[in-house]
């Protein structure tokens, strides 16, 4: 994953994602994950959509997004000593993490979830998060037996030189979510350039 810090909030970075598969399979840059169009990005008409009353905090336990294939486990995922998120063990890709030191998914506040885009055999859980679209459901199953439906707004992709910190993780007054993942520019040299971005609010409670 590329590099992005919280603002006011707090340090949030993301840790650097090589792409290790597309170097191990020779790929170039034309070969890779999907990336999302500029149809999908946040504008104007997608900064403030409605949503639902939020709901009391409980950790995350699964991810599911039905329209892209995901359907995985969650780990808690906290600081490492530079103020990077910790990510996901590489040996799982299978694997997302949410920042179990912010927001839970459905409680009032930007919620963080983030996972591999690949590892070196292949697509790992979040390949296929760029090609998502507004309207799509992101689904989060909680320790309280209840499951926080999440209605996608906007995905983008962002360089790392340039992440968006406030736009990203600031806070919300409502129960919002992004999940994360390496993308954008590719070199074989240093990986993945930025990061898509996911950004979700909660629409309904099951």
């Amino acid at each position: 994953m590329g590099t992005g810090r919280a603002g006011r909030g707090g340090i949030v970075a993301l840790t650097a994602c090589i792409g290790i598969w597309l170097i191990a399979s020779g790929s170039g840059e034309s070969v890779g994950p999907p990336l999302p169009s500029p149809a999908e990005a946040l504008d104007g008409h997608t900064r403030d959509p409605g949503g639902i009353d939020p709901l009391p905090g409980s950790p995350p336990i699964r991810i599911r997004i039905p329209s892209i294939g995901v359907d995985a486990p969650l780990a808690g995922l906290g600081l490492a000593r530079d103020g990077s998120l910790e990510v996901p063990p590489p040996a799982r890709p299978d694997l997302a993490g949410w920042y179990r030191d912010g927001t839970t998914p459905g409680a009032v506040g930007t919620a963080l979830v983030v996972g591999h885009v690949d590892d070196a055999s292949g697509p790992a859980v979040f390949y296929r998060l760029g090609a998502l679209h507004r309207g799509a459901a992101v689904e989060i199953r909680r320790a309280d037996g209840r499951t926080a439906v999440f209605t996608v707004h906007a995905v983008e992709v962002y360089d790392a030189k340039g992440f968006p910190d406030a736009r990203v993780y600031g806070p919300s007054a409502r129960a919002e979510l992004r999940v994360i993942t390496c993308g954008g520019r590719f070199s074989p040299r240093t990986g993945y350039q930025g990061n898509v971005v996911v950004f979700a609010h909660l629409t309904g409670t099951r």
